[in-house]
């Protein structure tokens, strides 16, 4: 039997700071965005999860896990292109609420979702992730 490799749970991301500057790194399926950039040094602001809302188990059946998901949306980042629309958790109530709660209507775009609630999958291999200017975290 063939083992697998490292490299089989590894996507490559590319997320691009409001200066415009881009930075490659590595993605491991099963992990949160938030999780991946912060391994590789990429600063998202606070994170506020509350551990996810439901894990997708299947294509028809997703399982609720009773985490209480977003609780602050200072990791705002619009996901494009590769695999954007394919996380494994779709936006949850509170997710959708921290996003309106913590950044202006102008400021959230299709692709808008917070890092600490996308799971990375196989799909996004290739996929931009845009950061926006940051709201301070220090006056909540």
């Amino acid at each position: 039997p063939t083992t697998g490799t490292v490299n089989d749970i590894l996507v490559n991301i590319t997320i691009v700071d409001p200066s415009g500057a881009r930075k490659k790194i590595k993605g491991i399926i099963g992990k949160t965005l938030y999780e991946a950039c912060e391994l590789q040094g990429v600063e998202l602001g606070a994170a506020g999860g509350g551990g996810l809302w439901e894990t997708k188990r299947s294509e028809t059946w997703s399982e609720p896990t009773f985490g209480e998901s977003a609780t602050v949306g200072f990791d705002h980042v619009v996901l494009t292109g590769k695999g954007a629309t394919t996380s494994e958790v779709e936006m949850s109530r509170p997710e959708q609420h921290a996003l309106e709660d913590y950044w202006d209507g102008k400021e959230l775009y299709e692709g808008s979702r917070l890092a600490s609630c996308v799971v990375v999958n196989k799909e996004m291999d290739g996929m931009v992730v845009y950061v926006p200017d940051r709201v301070d975290d220090c006056i909540y």
